[in-house]
């Protein structure tokens, strides 16, 4: 354990070092498996297997199905996210604060990933994917907090950027891998979970994490993490506004992208679904690479977060109306790199913005779950919303008018913040 000139455990206090390319590296690694893990079963492997398990006569059940599983997982990200957090700000191990949470989130991960891929009852689907986020929230709830106690603010757009950046490659990797080895659905849940363990433990290995000193902090009861829960919007106005356009943006992003298999399939009626979901998520990979590694660093470079988290959410607005409007390959296509750009700066810029609104040093890992709710369950939730959309309108064009007014909404939501340019 080691302390700052004024005597205050240095791993409370807020980091001046920058991280150096190395550490960087490591670090994107780590999120590319994690991404890659997340959302090959999103975008292909549990929208396949559940369909394979209902069998429906009519392929809105499917797309319901799916929703429901994906809403019971999000339930449990609710809890998980902020109480790994807030587990995490006191955990006094030799190891450190964050590193115990990230082994056994990424364990917990890859075995119900591995798990997930023999089963073909839908309610054993269901429980293991529960379980599988459950370990995506520990993993990631730990590894943003590493974010607010490692880097320093003048270099958070370009981490953060690089902590995004991968979120594409991941899902084309993982896609891709599937498809084109036609690897099948036990192989292809097998492959990503050691790909998770594979990249992420580099990281886990090397990761200088301080260690808190025994009894820095008081025990963590139900009361205190019940109470932390709630944090007063008018005491913390900025964080509050933070919080809701995070929700509003992530919302209209899942809601615009988590079904794009059954769009494809049974909106534009395409020929090869599959190698069309490839073709989309290659051109919006390429745009959230370059948007959150560009413009995160500009976002460093020039001192501020808010102009690029507006355009950025508004841009996916625009993107989830174009496929409203104009229900079309060639139009998804155009869709896809805007939402490319607008997702990529959103993901860097908002998750630097993020760590400069926090309440209270001591509680970035508890607070910073509470955000990362904000990214994970609308990504579960959107699901089931989407395919009630999908179910009372007879189509798609719904779906993709609500995501792209959340997006909207969501730029709307980020112009009151003051304490952050």
């Amino acid at each position: 354990m080691s302390t700052t000139t004024d005597g205050a455990p240095r791993a409370i206090t807020e980091p001046t070092r920058r991280v150096s390319a190395g550490w960087i590296a490591l670090f994107s690694a780590a999120w590319l498996g994690i991404w890659m893990a997340q959302l090959t079963p999103i975008q292909l492997l549990l929208p396949v297997q559940v369909d394979a398990a209902v069998s429906p006569a009519n392929w809105i059940d499917s797309v319901v199905a799916f929703g429901i599983i994906s809403g019971a997982a999000g339930l449990c990200a609710l809890v998980v996210f902020p109480l790994t957090g807030a587990l995490s700000d006191r955990t006094t191990s030799r190891f450190g604060r964050r590193r115990p949470w990230i082994a056994v989130g990424a364990l917990l991960f890859a075995a119900a990933l591995a798990l997930l891929g023999y089963q073909n009852a839908i309610v054993a689907v269901g429980v293991l994917w529960c379980f599988a986020l459950s370990g995506f929230c520990m993993l990631t709830a730990a590894l943003t907090a590493v974010i607010s106690d490692q880097v320093p603010v003048s270099q958070r757009g370009t981490v953060s950027g690089w902590m995004s950046a991968p979120q594409a490659i991941g899902v084309i990797l993982g896609v891709a891998l599937v498809t084109f080895l036609a690897l099948g659905q036990v192989v292809g849940y097998l492959v990503v979970s050691i790909a998770l363990l594979v990249l992420v433990c580099p990281f886990l290995l090397l990761l200088p994490d301080e260690v808190l000193p025994v009894g820095e902090r008081a025990p963590l009861t139900v009361r205190s993490f019940v109470a932390g829960l709630w944090i007063d919007p008018r005491t913390h106005p900025d964080f509050g506004w933070t919080l809701l356009g995070r929700v509003l943006v992530n919302l209209g992003n899942a809601l615009g992208t988590t079904l794009l298999l059954y769009f494809l399939t049974y909106g534009l009626l395409v020929d090869d679904p599959e190698d069309g979901l490839l073709g989309l998520t290659l051109v919006y990979m390429v745009f959230v690479i370059l948007a959150s590694v560009i413009l995160g660093n500009l976002s460093d470079r020039l001192g501020r977060r808010k102009s690029f988290v507006f355009v950025a959410a508004a841009l996916q607005g625009v993107a989830a109306l174009v496929l409203a409007f104009v229900p079309s390959f060639e139009a998804a296509l155009v869709a896809a790199a805007l939402l490319g750009i607008g997702y990529g700066c959103f993901l860097s810029v908002d998750q630097a913005l993020a760590t400069q609104v926090l309440p209270a040093q001591e509680d970035r890992g508890k607070d910073l779950g509470i955000m990362n709710i904000a990214t994970a369950v609308p990504q579960a939730f959107a699901p089931l919303v989407g395919a009630l959309a999908v179910a009372a309108s007879g189509g798609f064009a719904a779906l993709f008018v609500a995501a792209g007014i959340a997006a909207l909404l969501g730029a709307v939501a980020i112009i009151p913040v003051r304490s952050v340019r």
